[in-house]
């Protein structure tokens, strides 16, 4: 193998971009909270950045893509500390694993771009504790959920054997179930979704919801984030075929066609139901189509990016008001759209996918395409191992943390400020309130996604 710098050059790039998306993802999540909790909500995020990269460094890239210890189920620790991958190549390059081509990335390049995917993936799960979760708490969850949920997982989708070198061993979702996940529907989505729902359980209702829900306190802030996502998330998609090629076009392409489509999709079920489209149900629809075209992205052609678009966009939009019904404070829905959009995408590849747009594929054509039921059914028995394996973990992990340092802040620091509280901070000076809930009576009543959809019984 040799080392081929264009593609080197697309996958560091990619990284940058992917980079990006966590404070994209601060700015959607802060502009929907209240203006006394928004840097809480930012730190959350930006945290998530330091912690998982020092654990990536240290073992998580090894437990990730190390050799595999048995099952399929974690790598080993041989790339601990990174040291092993100076200097080093990583590529299939064989007529048997034509992916991504004979000519090879550095070891170094691809641990970069798979760190930001480790990264924002726990970044995804604050958004369902906001304005209530402890900083240092936070901290240890992180550390905790990184190590045992994350690292695990990602081997299990993403590390393909013989990719790392020529005897690797990898997971078994990837190498011997054969389920497809071109870019984070199960590792990423799923995984975050499930975790969410379980610490929202854990932590419990914030005081007054649903009866008095708090409105975010800057929309376009949340438009900003969401574009920020959007622009970050081909480096996500277009990344993942980890080399200058036609299929990072395919990827690029569906990942614009589908989100598209979903933003369509929220807009009009708003409208139909409600009477209005909304801004925060835009940059929503937006998400929830970059959520469930990620599995797919890689896998299917245009057509089916469209209709994987649509339908995440009206079952999202459904999605996010079922948690007034179920009692669920969710905060910034994080189940109602990355677990159903991740569970959209994931599954909807045993339908859509086709091995025309893509014959490097290690899958086999959807039930669409000819292909039958076998493929939908490892993407089903995917989708399940992961949520399963996210959900049990993280309620062990939450329940610990909450048993030990506490997880949730008290009910005057989320009464008076949680910034103030935890961070002895605010994000806005109004004339010498401080950003306090002062201020929040006298702004105008905006709504949140799950509110508009929800109307008045929220």
């Amino acid at each position: 193998m040799s080392l081929n710098a264009g593609d080197t050059a697309w996958v560091l790039a990619s990284a940058a971009l992917v980079m990006l998306m966590t404070p994209g993802l601060a700015f959607f999540y802060g502009g929907m909270v209240r203006s006394k909790s928004v840097l809480n909500m930012l730190m959350l995020n930006f945290i998530s950045l330091a912690v998982i990269t020092v654990l990536w460094a240290l073992f998580g890239f090894s437990l990730s893509f190390g050799n595999d210890v048995g099952g399929g189920l974690l790598g080993n620790l041989d790339w601990a500390g990174l040291t092993e991958g100076v200097g080093k190549l990583a590529g299939f390059g064989t007529d048997e694993n034509p992916w991504p081509g004979a000519d090879a990335l550095p070891v170094l390049a691809f641990a970069m771009f798979q760190l930001m995917f480790a990264i924002i993936t726990p970044a995804l799960i604050s958004g369902a504790i906001a304005d209530r979760a402890k900083f240092w708490s936070w901290v240890v969850f992180l550390v905790l959920w990184g190590t045992v949920v994350y690292f695990p997982v990602a081997h299990w989708v993403f590390s393909f054997d013989g990719f790392i070198g020529a005897d690797a061993s990898g997971g078994w979702i990837a190498n011997d179930l054969k389920a497809l996940d071109f870019a984070g529907g199960t590792a990423v989505h799923i995984n975050a979704g499930a975790a969410a729902l379980a610490l929202a359980i854990i932590l419990g209702k914030r005081k007054g919801w649903p009866k008095e829900t708090p409105r975010p306190h800057n929309v376009p802030f949340v438009l900003l984030g969401a574009s920020l996502l959007w622009f970050g998330w081909y480096g996500f998609n277009a990344g993942s075929a980890l080399a200058a090629s036609d299929t990072a076009a395919l990827a690029f392409t569906n990942t614009t066609v589908a989100t598209a489509a979903a933003v369509l999709g929220w807009l009009i079920t708003e409208q139909l139901k409600f009477g209005k489209p909304t801004t925060l149900g835009a940059a929503s629809g937006a998400v929830a189509g970059l959520v469930a075209i990620t599995p797919a992205c890689g896998y299917v052609d245009i057509w089916g990016a469209l209709a994987i678009g649509v339908i995440a966009g009206v079952v999202c939009a459904l999605a996010v008001a079922l948690k007034f019904k179920l009692g669920l404070d969710d905060s910034l829905d994080v189940v109602g759209i990355h677990l159903v959009g991740g569970l959209i995408g994931t599954i909807l590849i045993g339908f859509f996918s086709n091995l025309d747009v893509n014959t490097a594929s290690l899958g086999d054509n959807g039930l669409l395409y000819g292909g039958g039921f076998t493929q939908l059914g490892r993407q089903i028995v995917a989708a399940g191992a992961v949520l399963v394996y996210s959900f049990v973990l993280t309620l062990v992990i939450g329940l610990l943390i909450k048993a030990t340092i506490g997880f949730r802040v008290s009910e005057e620091a989320e009464v008076i400020g949680i910034d103030e509280a935890e961070h002895k901070e605010t994000a806005y000076d109004f004339g010498g309130f401080g950003g306090g809930s002062s201020s929040e009576a006298a702004r105008p009543a905006t709504k949140t996604s799950a509110d508009t959809l929800e109307g008045s019984k929220a």
